[in-house]
């Protein structure tokens, strides 16, 4: 069985050309337009995610009006439909012009094959990314809907973050800053029975040592001098809800033994009372820190480590989640320049790949920064590499080929191979009965990747 395959739209007046290009691209289900009312009626029909195009059409071949009204029609049914516009050989203008208005790319008569699929295959995968981006965003009803990511190791961290919610556990949450855990938090706090409840956020680094105890616990009017009245502190204020202590790590000493002591009794007493007031509230806390490190140089106390980590949930760094850089990237592009008045916008190649080659020290913080200024600043409705400002975008060889999807997939069959051969010593019979496949297709599989078979029963 093989799978469905891709529409392709070659919309080209000459018979001969369109000939040779349906040959040429036969991997994909090609269909063809004449002109521009063809055109529009085979969008109308398949919307095709990819189309090729030349800006030369009936009634006028010479001349590029027809083209570019077909591509400015185009844009405006599908904007998302990647338009790859075929020029002469010496008409780089137009081409320019196209690629201003929202074309994806632009190719040159004569025109290599080869070189022509490979940008074809590279306008499926862009479009294809952009759809997956936009059905996540479209889930309603989840409290992590916001989380964008397609990393088993961060569908994971959501699947664990739903599983705990309902428990009236404390979480902690462990990673880089700008990783989203405040995302994850108030996903937690969406999730649980206290939902209906307040949520509130403290951060324990941003707040001077001397208001911070005030700030937690609140006071009694004079207290202090400037304690006008009595002031509720956080923990209180998220009774029967969820308290966020972000960055925990910096909490003072003193105030980690105040904080252990509510941890334990679930009262506490404002600054300057004596009463003890009972409080209900959900602990949720993060920190980019490594919490078992400061415990090992006196900065953080074991048993309050303990007592706020009964959950533990580790967030990957964005430069550990494969493919989530891209996929934010384009989540940003949509929705800043919506915010922006800058109509449809689209990374260029050279942009996707800067972003995938960048290590985003600042994780997704620092990609949300480059990706909104990069929409500020770019001249038209493409952003390239440089708008951006992180790497260079160039694309060298050994890259493009890791993208093919034929590699990426020999590559997994050979290895899944060599693990199998090697746990079932050899035998052909059972490690085709573990690989789902039948003997004389494993046989192929050894051949074509030069393995040998050391041992059989």
């Amino acid at each position: 069985m093989s799978d469905k395959r891709r529409t392709l739209l070659i919309v080209e007046d000459d018979p001969a050309l369109q000939k040779q290009m349906r040959w040429a691209f036969d991997q994909y289900d090609t269909v063809v337009a004449s002109n521009r009312d063809e055109a529009i009626a085979q969008i109308r029909r398949y919307e095709p995610a990819v189309v090729t195009m030349d800006l030369g059409l009936p009634p006028a071949p010479d001349d590029v009006t027809e083209g570019f009204r077909l591509l400015g029609e185009i844009l405006a049914l599908m904007p998302d439909t990647k338009v790859i516009v075929l020029t002469g050989q010496h008409d780089r203008e137009n081409a320019v012009r196209a690629v201003g208005m929202g074309a994806y790319d632009f190719f040159a008569k004569p025109f290599e094959p080869e070189m022509l699929v490979l940008t074809l295959e590279r306008a499926f995968r862009l479009y294809d990314l952009q759809q997956d981006n936009r059905r996540l965003k479209m889930q309603q009803g989840s409290a992590l809907s916001g989380v964008i990511t397609r990393d088993p190791g961060m569908l994971r961290v959501c699947r664990l973050v739903e599983k705990v919610a309902s428990a009236n556990v404390t979480v902690m949450l462990l990673g880089e800053s700008g990783t989203g855990k405040e995302v994850l938090a108030r996903g937690l706090h969406e999730l649980s029975p206290r939902r209906n409840e307040r949520f509130v956020a403290i951060n324990c680094a941003a707040i001077p040592e001397n208001l911070l105890e005030s700030e937690l616990f609140g006071y009694e009017k004079g207290a202090f001098t400037g304690a006008v009245k009595q002031t509720l502190g956080k923990i209180e204020v998220a009774n029967k809800g969820t308290l966020f202590l972000d960055e925990i790590g910096d909490l003072p000493m003193p105030l980690q033994a105040k904080l252990l002591r509510f941890l334990q009794e679930r009262v506490i007493e404002r600054i300057g009372g004596r009463e003890e007031i009972p409080v209900d509230v959900r602990i949720i806390c993060a920190t980019h820190q490594d919490v078992k490190g400061l415990i090992q140089t006196g900065r953080f106390r074991e048993d309050l480590y303990y007592r706020l980590a009964e959950i533990v949930v580790d967030i990957p760094a964005l430069r550990d989640r494969d493919g989530d850089a891209v996929l934010l990237a384009h989540a940003f592009v949509q929705r800043f320049a919506a915010s922006n008045g800058r109509g449809t916008m689209t990374l260029t190649d050279d942009a996707v790949q800067a972003i995938e080659s960048h290590r985003w020290p600042g994780n997704i913080r620092e990609l949300e920064n480059a990706i909104k200024r990069s929409v500020i600043m770019a001249d038209g409705n493409c952003i390239s590499a440089d708008d951006i400002g992180v790497g260079d975008g160039t694309v060298e060889e050994g890259e493009l080929e890791a993208l093919n999807l034929r590699v990426v997939r020999d590559e997994a069959e050979r290895r899944a191979v060599i693990r199998v051969m090697a746990r079932v010593n050899g035998n052909v019979a059972r490690a085709a009965e573990v690989l789902g496949i039948s003997r004389p297709t494993l046989y192929d599989l050894m051949n074509r990747f030069g393995l040998k078979k050391e041992t059989s029963t």
